[in-house]
């Protein structure tokens, strides 16, 4: 557990790290180009590279171990910012600002890459709960994970708008710089207990698609919920491409950062309770209300342009957020070997992830070019504008809250579908088998997954 939490201290630097160049980029992006198409490429390349790595950096946590797994994850962001700053210092000022200049979108691409880099680190570390971490304390020890989350998301928040609206973007990059190697320097002084991989045949792919899912087929009831959270994820691109503008309508960079970190409260809140209290006995239960809550908040918070209702409602969704993804990761460690448990944590978030570019890259254009102007001139102003609302604003509220009609549906028919049922007790006799049981896959997974590779 000393380990452990060495490893999550870590974790909280380097999220950090990717956070505030993360949300600075998006700031940045924004405000030089004032573009809501901007935000939301930006937005849907992002999660379309981590669902491009999430099976590849899966399938290498599982081949290696995984300290070497996050030193990797922190060298390459590490090397990512470095070539960012270095583009941006040899760039004139103006050639950054066009988006029709390869300069932005070169920037742009290498700061994400930095970001997605670590996704590397996170995968490792939900196995490491596994690995160090007793069965019956895994949902305390993700939501422990959460709660780092939540810091590092309220902490970077607040500091990307200061440091955005006060410095700007090339002392951002300085900062990222610093503190990436920071955490570098402080993960080569942890070491964890832990065996040597299997060795590999020399024509193992990198990208192990098959094992991942024979590992994910073998239980009953997995590949339908990962199923679930793609199609919530489809939805989320909405957030992506539109919280930070529809934040910034209302209030000043400087003051959106101080709502992030308000709202982001919630990650701490969220990331608590389960630390504190854990999930119960019915997890997957659990991420079904949580979801279920969530998409409810959508549907409320952007009923009036009110920054005060935006910050209640996101803080109430930001804690939920790590209450779902806690029940998600206990479950996945509970059912799941942990010789395979990097390809399936990989496979699950390329799965889930891949939706979120979808809407993202899709629902930038349709606000700019459709929904703004059909709320702000056009039929929607002049039939539902009286009391709605007008401009904007108003038009990314209808979308919000479009996204919240069908994320509640969808979720209360997950809870009456066989794959839900079959989950639940899958998980429920694994939790009645001895720990050793649950750690090490049936006789009839090893054929599986030898078949498969």
């Amino acid at each position: 557990m000393r380990t452990f939490h060495r490893l999550v201290a870590n974790t909280l630097l380097a999220g950090m790290t990717n956070n505030l160049i993360w949300f600075a980029l998006t700031f940045w992006a924004y405000l030089e180009t004032k573009s809501v198409i901007a935000t939301s490429v930006v937005g849907g390349a992002y999660m379309l590279m981590l669902a491009g790595s999430g099976l590849y950096f899966g399938t290498f946590v599982d081949r290696h171990r995984r300290r070497t797994s996050m030193l990797v994850s922190s060298v390459a962001s590490l090397t990512a910012y470095a070539l960012a700053g270095a583009l941006y210092l040899v760039t004139p000022a103006e050639n950054l600002r066009d988006l029709g200049r390869p300069e932005f979108w070169g920037l742009t691409l290498l700061v994400l890459a930095g970001a997605v880099a670590g996704n590397l680190r996170t995968i490792a570390l939900s196995t490491s709960v596994t690995l160090l971490v007793p069965q019956e304390q895994h949902a305390r020890a993700n939501g422990l994970v959460g709660t780092v989350n939540g810091i590092s998301f309220a902490l970077t928040s607040v500091f990307s708008g200061l440091a955005i609206g006060l410095l700007g973007m090339g002392w951002s990059l300085l900062i990222t710089l610093t503190l990436t190697g920071l955490a570098l320097a402080h993960l080569s002084t942890i070491s964890l207990p832990e065996p040597a991989p299997e060795p590999q045949s020399g024509n193992a792919p990198a990208f192990d698609l098959r094992g991942a899912l024979a590992a994910v087929r073998a239980v009953p009831g997995l590949l339908a919920i990962l199923y679930f959270s793609t199609f919530n994820n489809l939805l989320g691109g909405v957030f992506m491409a539109l919280m930070d503008p529809y934040g910034l309508t209302l209030v000043s960079v400087e003051a959106w950062g101080v709502v992030l970190a308000i709202s982001s409260a919630g990650f701490i809140i969220g990331g608590l309770i389960v630390a504190r209290r854990g999930l119960g006995a019915r997890p997957v239960r659990v991420l079904l209300l949580a979801n279920m809550a969530m998409w409810t908040v959508t549907i409320l918070f952007p009923i009036r342009s009110s920054i005060v209702m935006l910050t209640i409602g996101f803080l109430i969704y930001l804690i939920l957020i790590p209450v779902a993804e806690s029940a998600e990761q206990t479950v996945i460690q509970r059912v799941v070997p942990l010789a395979t448990q990097g390809r399936v944590f990989g496979f699950a978030q390329s799965l889930e992830t891949a939706a979120s570019p979808v809407t993202s890259f899709l629902i930038g254009p349709i606000a700019q070019v459709w929904v703004i102007p059909f709320m702000t001139t056009g039929a929607g102003a002049a039939t539902i504008g009286g009391w709605f609302g007008t401009g904007p604003d108003r038009a990314m509220a209808l979308l919000f809250i479009g996204a919240g009609l069908i994320g509640l549906v969808m979720t209360i028919v997950a809870m009456r579908s066989r794959a839900y049922t079959a989950l639940s007790a899958r998980y429920a006799d694994t939790t009645q088998a001895s720990p050793a049981a649950a750690q090490a896959p049936s006789r009839d997974q090893e054929l599986e997954l030898a078949t498969a590779a």
